[in-house]
């Protein structure tokens, strides 16, 4: 180990940048992406218009990669890409800035930021190669990420209505059904939907009562012609009718 660590210091110190190449390149291929990594990072301003160029760029991201610095790689990658448009690895090296960015992408409850950035480049990718062997693969990826969007969204309006901030709760549901209408949480969102709407009637000020009611009652319409047999319909029966008993009752002369 001692011999093989001071072998490496040797390497690190030399001059022979061309000698570095190689053993940076024998490292990567041996897995020893941290000593590859150091290599090619003291060698890369070295060939700066050379055909050396883009071979370094292109390790130094994959080395990142192996590493699990996915945050960096895809900068990396992207860098590629504007630099090397028209290397043969481009295209790799632009699906590998959408993947390093789905890999790096947080748990629904944290910002999203990166798997909305995942969803673009990977879109971007299908864009410039339609007809890519990656394709199936980067659409489930898409659709894994668009559901971990729509349940952080789901989750959030959630929260307003547990909470019994039902105007909010109102307003982040609407948003919900807007931005993800095929979600597989879509009968849960009906359903506070309709809950929220009625809650908002059965507490509200005088003058806006109608109002209320009767958008409950159309909210009402909307679940139960969707989920004819959702587990909640018995519950949001019962307040239907509580909805009727006071749109039959109102005296609309008041």
């Amino acid at each position: 180990m001692l011999a093989s660590c001071g072998e490496y210091h040797k390497i690190m110190k030399s001059d022979d940048y061309q000698m570095k190449y190689r053993k940076a390149v024998e490292f990567y291929n041996s897995g020893s992406y941290t000593k590859a990594l150091s290599l090619f990072d003291n060698i890369k301003t070295v060939f700066i218009g050379t055909s050396r160029a883009q071979s370094i760029a292109y390790y130094r991201a994959f080395c990142n990669y192996n590493m699990k610095q996915y945050s960096y790689a895809a900068e990396l990658f992207r860098q590629f890409v504007a630099t090397y448009p028209e290397s043969a690895y481009t295209e790799e090296c632009l699906y590998m800035v959408g993947y390093c960015n789905y890999l790096d992408s947080p748990s629904p409850r944290l910002d999203q930021t990166v798997s909305q950035n995942s969803i673009k480049d990977f879109q971007l990718y299908l864009s410039r190669y339609p007809a890519s062997s990656r394709k199936d693969k980067i659409n489930a990826y898409i659709e894994e990420l668009q559901d971990k969007l729509a349940y952080k969204d789901y989750l959030n309006a959630r929260g307003y209505y547990d909470r019994e901030f039902y105007k909010a709760a109102v307003i982040s549901l609407q948003n919900c059904l807007k931005d993800y209408p095929g979600s597989k949480y879509r009968e849960d969102i009906l359903y506070m939907l309709f809950n929220s709407k009625y809650e908002m009637a059965v507490n509200s000020v005088e003058d806006k009562k109608l109002e209320r009611y009767n958008d409950a009652k159309e909210e009402y319409y909307y679940f139960v012609e969707e989920y004819p047999q959702s587990k909640h319909l018995t519950e949001i029966n019962k307040k239907y009718e509580d909805v009727n008993k006071f749109l039959e009752t109102y005296d609309f002369e008041d």
